[in-house]
């Protein structure tokens, strides 16, 4: 039930959503003062959040700051959560990748510099038709394919969430007591709520954060005042987390 309440709530979230409804009250209210104050919020928003600057900003405080690879500390084990594939039945033969490929992809460079000796997966289908091929499966290929041996790579395709994530690793590890160091790796943004499920799940981890959507400071005009279609996007997968870390927290979850 909270599964499907959660995809709900993210249909909610949308700023785009708000917009339309606000546009469309305007539309069909009688009122002339409410009619005003939907076309005057509707603008305001679309203002606000299309502003690349103000979004930066804010990716900016809420991300979890990268950890130099230089400083990374030899680990037991990465634990990779997973977000990143898609399926697409029309092509089965295929792994499909989406930008938070580089949980894998930079856990794979620690793998190759010695400072990582085995992966754990974490992660099944994030869609509430649960009939796909499991995440977790999708980047053991990949890894395959890279040459990591099928010895150091271990998955958990169960979880559908970050709570799960959490809670489902806590059942493997205590499986490998011989693992001491452990390294959680997942996208900047979402690293606050991961890290905090994984406390509340007796998991002590490093973190090491991936996957930016800041970028560095930058005053030109394209990406301090001309409106973006990117920002207003952005916002979006912002505020999906941040509410998701709040209800997380209400919950007792992190």
């Amino acid at each position: 039930m909270y599964f499907i309440l959660s995809k709900t709530l993210d249909f909610l979230l949308m700023p785009f959503l708000w917009v339309l409804l606000l546009l469309l009250l305007a539309l069909f209210l009688k009122s002339y003062k409410r009619k005003h104050f939907c076309l005057v919020s509707a603008v305001v928003i679309l203002l606000v959040l299309s502003n690349p600057l103000l979004a930066n900003l804010a990716w900016r405080i809420w991300e979890v700051d990268a950890v130099p690879v230089n400083q990374v500390k030899p680990h037991d084990v990465a634990i990779i959560l997973t977000g990143v594939t898609k399926y697409r039945s029309d092509m089965p033969d295929r792994i499909h990748t989406a930008k938070g490929a580089d949980r894998f992809l930079q856990a794979l460079q620690l793998y190759r510099l010695g400072k990582v000796n085995k992966f754990l997966i974490s992660g099944g289908s994030g869609l509430i038709k649960n009939d796909k091929v499991p995440e977790a499966d999708q980047i053991e290929k990949i890894l395959l394919m890279a040459g990591v041996p099928e010895a150091d790579i271990i998955t958990e395709s169960n979880s559908r969430n970050t709570r799960e994530n959490a809670v489902n690793t806590a059942r493997v590890l205590a499986q490998h007591p011989e693992w001491k160091r452990l390294l959680l790796v997942t996208s900047a943004f979402h690293m606050r709520r991961a890290e905090g499920c994984f406390q509340k799940a007796g998991v002590k981890t490093d973190s090491y954060s991936t996957d930016f959507y800041a970028r560095e400071r930058s005053y030109a005009l394209d990406e301090t005042i001309l409106p973006s279609i990117d920002a207003f996007d952005l916002w979006h997968l912002l505020i999906h987390e941040i509410v998701g870390y709040a209800v997380y927290k209400l919950l007792g979850y992190c």
